[in-house]
């Protein structure tokens, strides 16, 4: 039987996930990156972190979007960059969740605007929830069959070229899937 690693699409699979998660990421961290106020009392609104780490949550987290979204486009250290980018959705589910099941009544903040609903919006947790759970999905699918296609990581040799039939198990020359020759 075939494991999912031999299958041909897996790597073009994993590159298509990480240019969606980088192309979310670094349009969020850039709309945010501008207005950093904005990005900070949109973390406020959660009413989770205490005030000082909300403040530089706030400020970081446009930063580490773009750089971890830059990451992922490139293929540069893609399982670690997919690790962040997964944490980064568990922790936007975790805190969109806790502000529905709080009844806050806020704005994800997610590409900006602060928090803050417009007048007469509701809130649309549902669909917030959902589209990060996604991305968590793809996020965890890149740490798992990274680094996929068009990588710097295969390309400067930081990780083995994905092949299309390597062998039964997907791994190079009977070795185990994501290891290398010693």
């Amino acid at each position: 039987m075939r494991s999912l690693y031999a299958h041909p699409a897996v790597p073009w699979v994993t590159t298509v996930a990480r240019l969606v998660v980088a192309g979310v990421l670094i349009v969020a961290g850039w709309l945010k990156i501008g207005t950093p106020a904005l990005s900070v009392q949109a973390v406020q609104a959660y009413e989770l972190l205490p005030a000082q780490v909300a403040t530089a949550v706030g400020y970081g987290l446009p930063i580490v979007e773009i750089v971890v979204g830059v990451l992922l486009v490139v293929g540069l250290l893609t399982r670690a960059a997919g690790v962040v980018s997964a944490l980064l959705m568990l922790a936007f589910v975790v805190g969109i969740a806790s502000a529905w099941a709080r009844g806050l009544r806020i704005d994800c903040g997610c590409f900006g605007g602060g928090g803050k609903l417009a007048a007469g919006q509701s809130p649309s947790y549902f669909w917030e929830i959902l589209r990060d759970g996604g991305l968590f999905l793809l996020g965890a699918w890149i740490v798992r069959f990274a680094p996929g296609r068009l990588s710097l990581d295969s390309a400067l040799g930081l990780v083995a070229a994905p092949a299309a039939h390597d062998g039964e198990d997907g791994g190079i020359d009977g070795e185990e899937p994501g290891m290398s020759p010693a």
